[in-house]
């Protein structure tokens, strides 16, 4: 490295980097900058009058090390990267790449746990305390979460769901003791300020992806131990029996997205009044075919119904999400006008 490099910002460095790089990789780059961003480098790169074909070198080289080590940290977390940087560049130079990098990355605790099986880190974590349990759910994807929380027995689902829902900071030492124990080869570089993880939308998330049995056990053991917070839950999961205050035009949206078997099961033990308000989104000769097929159906496994709800109740929820409908939940923001 040549003396004009010791000392350059990594702002100068990347004004290098895109003037290295030339003028239509550059542009493409810009197209994923802010403005502020973008009025910065384009000062910096004026600023430049020559860079000598070592320097270009070394902050290629860089660059790639810190894209290569990125790219290992998605692959597999931390340790992961560490452990390929130094079969590939030694230990000190992958140590200054990782330094480098997580200076301005905040990797989120359990971040190796995300990749793992559910299966694999429910029998970890099964006998250990609700808090314990409620604090890696907190971390974890909620598809991961909500099927750990469906494995677990169903004494321990309710306490570890309010658990999660009442979770607001926890100490980084805490974290970094269950990190080590659940996986004892991470180097965690968890930030020195409080984290915070839990609270009602983790647990709803959770709920909303674990089976109608679990989700519907939790509420009533929820709705003893902590009626208010039950409720609060409540208002803010929707489940397939909500469908009655759903629009006209976005239940005619929901029927087209979802397997007619599924629905047929789902109205089977539905109430008079959401199987009112399918059937009049639906015209008149396909509401009478319904009714008929499901008469002929015959008797059918609470099971079998619970897991078309669910199954419809997860396109509900992604139709929401993508904005092609919209469900009143109740609050003042939620009104429809």
């Amino acid at each position: 490295m040549s003396k004009s490099m010791q000392g350059l910002s990594g702002r100068q460095k990347a004004a290098i980097l895109l003037i290295t790089l030339g003028p239509e990789v550059s542009s493409q780059i810009f197209k994923h900058l802010r403005d502020e961003e973008i009025e910065q480098l384009t000062l910096e790169i004026a600023n430049v009058r020559k860079v000598d074909s070592l320097d270009r070198e070394t902050i290629l080289s860089e660059f790639h090390q810190i894209c290569m080590a990125q790219e290992y940290i998605t692959q597999g977390g931390i340790s992961y990267a560490k452990d390929i940087l130094e079969k590939a560049l030694g230990e000190q130079k992958a140590l200054e790449v990782i330094n480098r990098l997580t200076a301005t990355l905040q990797v989120r605790p359990f971040d190796f746990a995300r990749k793992a099986d559910p299966t694999q880190i429910l029998n970890f974590i099964q006998n250990e305390n609700a808090q314990t349990i409620a604090l890696v759910l907190s971390y974890l994807q909620s598809e991961q979460s909500s099927q750990i929380l469906s494995s677990l027995p169903q004494e321990k689902q309710a306490d570890v769901a309010r658990r999660i829902a009442l979770m607001d900071s926890t100490s980084p030492e805490v974290i970094s003791q269950v990190e080590r124990v659940l996986e004892q080869k991470l180097s965690a570089t968890v930030t020195q300020d409080y984290t915070n993880a839990g609270g009602i939308d983790s647990i709803v998330q959770i709920l909303n992806g674990v089976d109608r049995g679990t989700e519907r056990t939790i509420l009533d053991a929820l709705e003893i131990q902590d009626p208010e917070l039950a409720e609060e839950i409540k208002k803010r999961m929707f489940v397939f029996e909500d469908i009655v205050n759903i629009d006209n035009r976005s239940i005619q949206r929901i029927i087209r997205d979802i397997e007619n078997a599924d629905l047929q099961l789902a109205l089977k033990v539905a109430s008079e009044e959401v199987r009112e308000a399918i059937f009049r989104n639906m015209s008149k000769r396909m509401a009478d075919t319904f009714k008929e097929e499901m008469e002929f159906m015959g008797p059918v496994r609470l099971r079998d119904v619970e897991e078309a709800q669910t199954r419809i109740v997860a396109t509900i929820r992604r139709l929401e999400e993508s904005g092609e409908i919209i469900i009143a939940r109740g609050g003042g923001d939620d009104i429809i006008v």
